[in-house]
């Protein structure tokens, strides 16, 4: 009897284990491990691509462009040129994300080709200053756009334009920290609204091309020749408006299939962008000429004026659009550098945090969103894109220098893409990187600035903070940073990410 009852109690604690095992089983297969998920498509993909690249330039960059080129002609064929530069760029970048297929861009290409103080140097640099400055500068020309309408005729204030920045700033890091899903349903959105505003404007202008208004492309190449700086400075501002060709390669790790999809939105999304640059600088050109151009402080606009009135009103309405979308790619991208970063240890440690809810990495995004309301203050939009522009392209150029580079000491990484140009094996990294140096050298050959010299001394104080904070790692510091992060962390709800192999 006794035995029995001992024999029965066994069996009902060893049944309530189990049943306690498999309990704790079920309920972490329905938590989510604390990783970024796979969520971005193909067609997500090509919109980030499409809807990154097509934002503020297009609007803001033809009279820069036309200012330096020279004329009609020139300008043409830069946007042409920055076209074909921006697929050939991206083409070595698919075979960096294939081949590396941790998210962060750049930097994780860097830390593989030339190592951890190189690649500090670029994370230092990009999340401190040139994504957060690049955010910026678009939501500037959103909110130039936007609120020009209520203040006809003459310059809206500055506060209140940089206050509206603000708004959008927030807005975007909002839409990010709460859900990838929602950035991509946002960037599908407006890069659909982008693209409508573009087709009316080709269409109209090959409509006005047809009825013989063609008087601005008579002589095109005629006028004085623009100097070796100036043609630099042309294509600066070219390639601001191409700018993020490379952003799908910050989101690897959440792109689905990356080996199909990645190389497959490059080939359809840039090249498209680049034919929709160039028809809808001739659309303009066929409507205004050089010196309406010159002197219009937004040329979609005067644009809208000539062609559509009384819908012009639909001008500023879809540049909003387009500006937006391209912040919030922007920003996007930018939150994953600083999150590969941190997770590497270059960066603070909460940045390389993961929502628990909501699985973004929210502090990264809120970081970048916070500098660059920061920029906002003393911001002018020419100065932000000369210097953006400057550091942008020396890591470019160090980028295809490390993709030729690890052609010789990584042969062992598997690469199903791989660019290259018969006989010659390393024909495009290296005509990316001869037009990097062209572009870095250029100007200050041309018109030497101290901007140029500050941008380099700024990337250069970073190794100030990497010998005692990376690489010694003082205890200080740590102690220091602990109740910051634990603060953080239960403000925001989030948790460190688990490892990445």
């Amino acid at each position: 009897m006794d035995d029995n009852g001992v024999g029965e109690k066994k069996e009902s604690q060893t049944s309530s284990t189990d049943h306690r095992e498999r309990s704790t089983a079920q309920e972490k297969q329905h938590v989510k491990p604390t990783v970024l998920q796979k969520d971005v498509g193909l067609v997500s993909g090509i919109c980030l691509i499409v809807g990154s690249m097509i934002g503020s330039g297009i609007f803001i960059s033809p009279k820069s462009v036309l200012l330096y080129s020279g004329g009609v002609g020139p300008c043409l064929l830069i946007w042409a040129s920055c076209g074909l530069v921006a697929t050939l760029g991206a083409l070595c970048y698919a075979e960096l994300g294939t081949m590396i297929t941790k998210s962060g861009g750049d930097y994780s290409y860097i830390m593989e080709a030339f190592g951890p103080v190189v690649a500090y140097l670029y994370s230092w640099t990009t999340v401190i200053v040139l994504k957060p400055s690049a955010l910026a500068i678009i939501t500037l020309s959103l909110a130039e756009y936007a609120i020009a309408p209520f203040y006809p005729g003459c310059t809206p204030p500055v506060v209140v334009t940089k206050c509206l920045a603000a708004v959008a700033i927030i807005i975007v890091v909002s839409v990010n920290s709460l859900s990838v899903k929602l950035a991509n349903y946002v960037q599908n959105f407006f890069t659909a609204a982008k693209l409508l505003i573009i087709v009316i404007i080709i269409v109209a202008g090959i409509v006005l091309l047809a009825q013989g208004n063609t008087e601005n492309f008579t002589n095109a190449f005629k006028g004085p020749q623009p100097s070796f700086g100036s043609v630099g400075l042309a294509f600066y501002y070219g390639f601001w408006a191409y700018d993020g060709w490379n952003q799908l390669n910050f989101i690897t790790e959440e792109l689905k299939d990356p080996f199909r999809n990645l190389p497959l939105a490059i080939i359809l999304g840039i090249p498209l962008v680049s034919v929709c640059y160039v028809m809808v600088n001739v659309a303009y050109f066929t409507v205004m000429t050089p010196s309406e151009v010159l002197s219009s402080s937004a040329v979609a606009v005067t644009f809208g004026d000539k062609v559509l009135h009384p819908m012009s009103w639909i001008i500023p309405i879809f540049v909003v659009f387009s500006t937006f979308g391209s912040a919030n790619g922007s920003c996007f991208a930018a939150g994953r550098i600083s999150y590969v970063s941190a997770r590497e240890g270059h960066m603070v440690k909460v940045l390389s945090y993961i929502s628990v809810k909501y699985l973004t990495p929210s502090p990264a995004v809120i970081f970048n969103g916070l500098l660059a309301i920061f920029y906002l203050m003393p911001a002018d939009i020419n100065s932000l894109i000369n210097y953006f522009s400057f550091a942008q392209w020396m890591f470019y150029g160090l980028t295809s220098l490390g993709l030729i580079v690890m052609r010789f000491t990584r042969k062992d990484l598997h690469r199903p893409v791989k660019v290259s140009l018969k006989p010659v094996p390393i024909v495009l990294p290296v005509l990316l990187l001869v037009v990097s140096f062209y572009l870095v050298l250029a100007p200050i050959i041309d018109k030497p600035a101290i901007e140029y010299l500050f941008s380099v001394l700024f990337i250069l104080s970073g190794l100030l903070l990497y010998y005692p904070f990376v690489h010694r790692r003082v205890q200080w510091a740590d102690r220091l940073m602990r109740p910051i992060t634990v603060f953080l962390q239960m403000l925001l709800e989030v948790a460190p990410p688990e490892k990445f192999e």
